[in-house]
């Protein structure tokens, strides 16, 4: 029982310190309205973090799309506010551009993960810059200019609590039978197909719930930017993605989370050198691959770690074998 309660205490905890403590620096005015844009980042990086993480760290499926996933969710959620100008017209535009970003998800992924490695991320890749050609040409989307907006109708408390519900119901995915299923096809897909496991059904249903997330993100974006342009969905876009779940390490939902507001730091310290922000990332990139390849949480969880230290740790018998041996030498 404790175990299944674990990452559900731990999570709890978190979001509500995290919540209230945020809230109480934005009351007092430490976070002034400049600060509350990287917040806004980080809870957006978060979303894309771990949906991409899904795809590529737990379904182990290489891919460079995610900024068009992004870009779907942005665009309708920025369509949505322009004819229903409330915090409604906001919420629905988000789960509308889920669902689009989902169903693109599903008409590209099907066909494209028989692909691997780099073939699928050259894919994928292609299928973002398509979206963001598309909605450069078309009237509805602005083209080139885009769309504006002069009022922001996504506030911190919805911001953190489709934040916080996209992290839930992705570590819940995880921890569901095709969650299970997307593990074994990243450890070994022929044997996860020889013990009667659907590959491709339980490629293409994490594929589609990482963009269905990504879609949300997007539609955060759309709710909080004056703007949306195609500008914002280039290739860039999701390599900062990329840089966030292999920074915090592929498999582990809270090292995406630790990175994202790493991320966020980065670049509000860096936001007046926008040309060397890329050197920046790359130099990270190559530090930690040369002293911590696996991540900074490599593939665990942070709530694991924390009751590992905190729970007692079980005395060997006195005829152990390992007690023996140690005692010996």
């Amino acid at each position: 029982m404790l175990r299944q309660l674990r990452p559900v205490l731990t999570n709890g905890i978190a979001l509500v310190v995290a919540f209230g403590v945020v809230y109480l620096l934005m009351q007092v005015g430490v976070i002034n309205a400049y600060y509350q844009d990287t917040v806004a980042w980080i809870c957006i990086y978060m979303v894309l973090g771990v949906s991409l993480n899904l795809i590529v760290g737990f379904t182990g499926q290489f891919s460079l799309g995610h900024a068009g996933f992004m870009a779907l969710g942005a665009y309708t959620t920025a369509l949505m506010v322009r004819y229903f100008p409330t915090i409604w017209g906001a919420l629905g535009g988000i789960v509308l551009g889920a669902i689009i970003a989902a169903a693109i998800g599903f008409l590209v992924g099907l066909p494209t993960l028989r692909l691997r490695g780099d073939y699928l991320a050259i894919a994928t890749l292609g299928v973002a810059e398509i979206i963001r050609v598309v909605m450069l040409n078309m009237k509805i989307t602005g083209a080139a200019l885009g769309l504006n907006s002069y009022v922001r109708y996504m506030t911190w408390p919805w911001m953190f609590i489709i934040t916080g519900l996209s992290v839930v119901l992705i570590a819940n995915y995880i921890r569901s039978r095709p969650g299970r299923e997307s593990i074994a096809v990243r450890e070994d897909e022929i044997a996860a197909e020889s013990i009667g496991v659907n590959t491709t059904k339980a490629k293409t249903m994490a594929f589609v719930v990482g963009a269905f997330f990504g879609g949300v993100a997007g539609g955060m974006y759309g709710a909080w930017q004056y703007s949306v342009a195609p500008t914002s969905f280039t290739f860039m876009q999701s390599f900062n993605i990329l840089v966030i779940v292999v920074l915090g390490g592929l498999g582990s939902m809270s090292g995406s989370i630790i990175a994202a507001i790493l991320l966020g730091i980065v670049q509000l310290l860096l936001s007046d050198y926008p040309s060397i922000q890329m050197i920046i990332y790359s130099l990270i990139l190559i530090v930690l691959m040369v002293f911590r390849p696996q991540g900074l949480m490599g593939d665990k969880e942070l709530s694991t770690i924390v009751f590992q230290s905190l729970l007692p740790k079980r005395r060997r018998p006195p005829g152990d074998t390992a007690e023996a041996a140690e005692v010996a030498s």
